[in-house]
């Protein structure tokens, strides 16, 4: 049997991770779900480091990060992430109210592999997540460890 990957979420907004783990849960995905606050937090949680070097090693299946969060923003995350030959491979997705065209564009420089604007509207909201775990954490194909 397949070991499910974690859900990695990086948001700082209690009412965005709220609606984000309902449309997760809402579609009945078996992943787990674990929510840091910052840009700081994520990169422990990814190297194992502070309050999560017991934890499991390994690389989530996705991480959905915001780029407006306090301590380190989504933008220095992602460049950290693509540097570190451990976690370059690891499938990023901005999950923004950014609209702001230079967020979208420097995105897509350092490498990220989507950028989904949250939408307004809670149907729309619940629907964008939805998909957006479906495709990362069940269909899409992960590197093999290592790489």
């Amino acid at each position: 049997m397949v070991e499910l990957r974690t859900i990695l979420l990086a948001e700082d907004n209690p009412k965005d991770v709220e609606l984000t783990l309902e449309a997760l849960a809402e579609h009945n995905l078996a992943n787990q779900v674990t929510v840091v606050r910052d840009g700081v937090e994520t990169l422990e949680y990814l190297r194992c480091e502070g309050k999560f070097k017991l934890r499991k090693p390994g690389l989530p299946a996705v991480l959905l990060l915001d780029i407006k969060m306090p301590r380190m923003d989504g933008i220095e995350v992602l460049r950290a992430i693509r540097s570190d030959h451990a976690l370059k491979t690891l499938p990023v997705v901005m999950l923004t109210s950014s609209r702001e065209e230079q967020d979208l564009i420097k995105s897509y420089e350092l490498g990220v592999n989507a950028y989904v604007v949250k939408p307004v509207d809670f149907k729309d909201f619940i629907e964008a997540v939805k998909q957006i775990g479906v495709f990362w954490a069940v269909i899409n194909e992960l590197p093999p460890a290592g790489i």
